[in-house]
């Protein structure tokens, strides 16, 4: 048997979405925490993440023409919760995270050094989609450290995890 859940709630039965720093130029370049990153095309390479409007990277993004996408691990948390805790209209990310901004191949927003996978996108799309926003973009330039593991990343619902158990 199987009980009912409110429709709002049914979100909570995922396992765990993955973590990723994005980062973008502006007046000041900023870096957000986000949990909403998926792929939605192979090919062209197609890559959307969801912000919400009150969020101050969602005029950023609205504004700018590209973000790259950095996959931090575990290494990475307190980088990781500062990003998501302190608001780029006050304090410089960058700095506050002890993160390193380098130059990207084919954007205008920084890459994050300390980030073993950095994925530079042209923004393509924006829709709106109830209480965020999916910012579309195509990757043009990805980079990976060859010693990167990707049991090694970071995923939220709730809390921070990592991958488990493989099943098969």
């Amino acid at each position: 048997m199987k009980d009912p859940v409110a429709p709002g709630k049914a979100q909570d039965s995922f396992s765990g979405f993955p973590v990723v720093l994005c980062s973008m130029s502006g007046p000041k370049d900023n870096i957000i925490t986000l949990a909403m990153c998926h792929i939605f095309s192979f090919e062209p390479p197609l890559v959307a993440i969801g912000i919400g409007p009150k969020r101050h990277s969602y005029g950023l993004l609205r504004a700018s023409d590209d973000f790259a996408i950095n996959i931090p691990t575990k290494g990475l948390l307190k980088a990781v919760e500062i990003c998501g805790s302190k608001s780029g209209r006050k304090v410089d990310k960058f700095d506050a995270a002890g993160l390193t901004r380098e130059k990207a191949e084919k954007i205008l927003s920084p890459l994050i050094a300390e980030c073993p996978v950095n994925i530079e996108c042209i923004k393509v799309n924006e829709v709106e989609v109830g209480d965020h926003a999916l910012f579309i973009g195509e990757v043009v330039a990805a980079r990976k450290d060859t010693q990167y593991d990707s049991k090694d990343a970071l995923l939220y619902w709730g809390e921070y995890r990592v991958i488990g158990d493989l099943v098969r």
